[in-house]
């Protein structure tokens, strides 16, 4: 009988792992995420996104992220902020036929006004500037206070301010409404209709349009910490699922032992038809935004069953995605992006070219 001939170990290869002295470690109390400085994350993180995409994005300021290559300022300029830590949120959508700059805070936390205020100074356009703002208290405070000090200075600057989480109830005010992942499209949507030369008002329209047939719900798994200190953002225990969780850890609906994909995505997709109300024949988008840990394999399990929910009752999927794109750490879970869409928002989400590191749609 053959046998297959014995090797060598290929003894060069061995790699001695030599632990770390306490005193070696200066961060001894931070030993879960790949960093540095703590207080320095959201520069670096910042420096090497705009290094590795250089063709696209750059730095124009502390924290600011603007298009390598601008459009005409004939155009008008989109523009949004928030806190960092949500990677590729916000800024990874900076780009051709999406932002023309994103403003970002430190982590989980909204910039401060003056420093939005430095973006729309360089963002100055007789066109205007459209501020997309999610509604958290913080960005709400910083672009009401920046807005108020671009009016004394003439620049011409509107706000939509997105509010699609539906954790609030069915039918909640907008104003006890977050903004979450649903703002993506929106920036595809009002960029590419911003290429196309329309005016802030109609910027305003087509995107309250979309902004009012959006609707987000999330589901979360799995407890995530803050990379700066440490500290358990949320504390969901093995086994156990909150729907409705805020992108912060605010809280849901109440917890439950986790239950199937397909039961999960079906109440989910209930909710947000309650919430949405569509008619059979609407044409839908849904997207699947895995939020850092829930793998891929399950986003693609999840995303066939709410299709599956959304067929059943009639409605046709004409834009869908799996990615993620607005993360929360290394939290598991998932938010369900729901909306409505009319003719001109599926003709921008679908066949106008954008040319961002982390949304490219060819364009037809």
């Amino acid at each position: 009988m053959e046998t297959l001939p014995t090797r060598e170990p290929h003894r060069s290869a061995t790699v001695q792992l030599v632990p770390l002295k306490k005193e070696d470690n200066t961060m001894s109390d931070i030993k879960t995420k790949f960093i540095n400085d703590p207080e320095q994350i959201t520069p670096e993180l910042l420096e090497g996104y705009t290094l590795a995409y250089a063709d696209q994005v750059k730095l124009a300021g502390e924290n600011i992220v603007v298009r390598t290559h601008p459009k005409d300022e004939s155009k008008v300029a989109i523009v949004t902020l928030g806190g960092s830590g949500h990677e590729p949120a916000l800024s990874g959508f900076v780009g051709e036929g999406m932002l023309d700059c994103s403003v970002v805070g430190d982590i989980f936390a909204a910039p401060g006004a003056q420093r939005l205020f430095q973006a729309l100074q360089l963002m100055k356009r007789e066109a205007g500037i459209l501020l997309v703002v999610l509604n958290h208290s913080g960005d709400i405070m910083s672009a009401n206070m920046a807005c108020q000090l671009a009016e004394r200075a003439g620049i011409k600057v509107k706000q939509i301010v997105t509010h699609d989480d539906i954790s609030a109830g069915i039918d909640a005010n907008t104003d006890d409404r977050r903004g979450l992942a649903g703002c993506v499209p929106l920036y595809k949507i009002v960029g590419a209709a911003a290429e196309e030369g329309k005016s802030l008002d109609e910027l305003i329209e087509i995107g309250e349009r979309y902004n009012n047939q959006v609707a987000t719900l999330a589901v979360a798994m799995h407890s995530c910490t803050h990379p700066q200190n440490g500290a358990t953002i949320t504390d969901l225990p093995e086994g156990i699922m909150e729907i409705g969780m805020g992108q912060h850890g605010e809280g849901g609906g109440g917890q439950k032992p986790l239950v199937s994909a397909d039961d999960t995505a079906a109440e989910m997709v209930d909710l947000l038809c309650q919430q949405l109300k569509p008619k059979a024949g609407d044409k839908m988008m849904l997207i699947i935004n895995g939020v850092g840990a829930t793998t891929h394999m399950e986003l693609n399990i999840i995303f066939r069953k709410a299709y599956k929910e959304l067929e059943a009752r009639g409605l046709q999927v004409v834009v869908s995605r799996i990615q993620e794109i607005l993360t929360v750490q290394e939290q598991a879970g998932f938010q369900m992006i729901m909306a409505i869409l009319d003719e001109d928002h599926i003709d921008y989400l679908k066949n106008k070219l954008s040319d961002a590191p982390y949304w490219t749609t060819i364009g037809k």
